[in-house]
């Protein structure tokens, strides 16, 4: 029976080196647009605080956009047990438990400038673009919609609802006031756009 051959001393160390610089990469890349703003972001100035070659940052990402939407992804790194929204069986709740969350984040200085940053670079690239809605975009979306068929099943949402135009409904209100600064971004708002999303825009019946 064939048995796999172990990775060589030489290969484990190479392997090592190449994690230890991608995260000094991403960690640079997220340090640095706090300090310079995107317009200042470069490869080269990535390159330089990482303490690489700009060639190894080309090897890896095709452009500076690619570089901090990594950045992004490695803050979830290490998480324990598989993503999932809370399912307590009361849906309101958990959906402005995972809302009042959106809105901690959103408001956190720490990531207001690499995440707008990050928003219109998206908006402007389409490879970019294509590159979030596969590996963040459409993975959180299913997760979103699993939560809301869990709430058909048990009965607290029609069955006929357009999952996509729900998902819509719940989250985008959030990230539009953050993106545009329209108005505050506050925990009674996170829990006005649940109750407007599941309790209807029409008056209710007496």
């Amino acid at each position: 029976m064939p048995t796999q051959r172990p990775k060589s001393t030489s290969t484990a160390h190479a392997s090592r080196r190449s994690e230890s610089s991608r995260r000094a990469i991403l960690t640079a890349a997220f340090d640095l647009v706090q300090e310079v703003g995107y317009s200042g972001l470069s490869i080269e100035g990535i390159a330089s605080r990482a303490g690489v070659g700009k060639q190894t940052i080309y090897r890896w990402w095709p452009s500076k956009g690619a570089v901090l939407f990594d950045a992004f992804l490695m803050l979830s790194e290490g998480d324990d047990g598989d993503p999932a929204l809370p399912d307590t069986g009361d849906l309101r709740a958990d959906l402005a438990l995972v809302l009042r969350a959106t809105v901690d984040e959103l408001n956190d200085p720490r990531y207001d400038v690499p995440m707008r940053a990050l928003t219109l670079e998206i908006a402007r690239d389409p490879a970019l673009a294509a590159t979030y809605a596969e590996r963040l975009g459409e993975p959180m979306s299913a997760l979103k919609k699993e939560r809301l068929r869990s709430a058909q099943r048990a009965g607290e949402l029609r069955d006929d609802l357009d999952l996509d135009v729900v998902v819509d409904l719940v989250w985008s209100p959030l990230f539009s006031r953050w993106l545009q600064r329209s108005g505050p971004l506050t925990h009674a708002y996170a829990d006005g756009v649940v109750a407007t999303a599941l309790d209807g825009l029409r008056p209710r019946l007496r």
